[in-house]
């Protein structure tokens, strides 16, 4: 398992890049826009991570902007961990017998949520190429949110 991103919800994307660019000290190191799903994501990091992260994928903060105006309360615009794993399958039927509740499944193979104990939503993403949609977890719903 290796550690990948934090995700933060910000309510403006200029002043929020002015804090932790200009401010802060962080550089942008990626950009995505979906017009589809009406959001850009701004990945952030160190000037001494930024050379590795496009070789090594060095852990990042991610900033997620929803173009539609949104109040966030109980602490939803701290979005979520990002793991990525060799086996995304393995892994969510090791935490599943456990006890952990597996909020959205890897249905297709690729990305999966789940929750703390203290409510922070966690991230899994297959390591390299997806897997092939498999059962359980193609047939599983949603449970709870993440």
């Amino acid at each position: 398992m290796r550690y990948l991103h934090t995700m933060v919800r910000v309510k403006n994307l200029d002043e929020s890049l002015n804090f932790y660019c200009n401010i802060f000290g962080l550089e942008e190191v990626r950009r995505h826009e979906s017009e589809a799903g009406r959001f850009t994501l701004v990945f952030l990091a160190a000037a001494e991570d930024k050379e590795s992260f496009n070789t090594s994928s060095t852990p990042a903060l991610e900033l997620t902007y929803n173009w539609d105006s949104e109040e966030y309360a109980g602490g939803r615009n701290f979005g979520h961990l990002a793991y990525e794993v060799s086996n995304i399958y393995e892994t969510c039927e090791k935490l599943r017998a456990a006890g952990i509740t597996i909020n959205r499944p890897p249905r297709d193979g690729h990305m999966a949520f789940i929750v703390s104990p203290d409510g922070i939503s966690i991230e899994l993403l297959q390591k390299g190429r997806n897997l092939e949609p498999a059962e359980p977890w193609l047939s599983m719903g949603n449970t709870g949110s993440w």
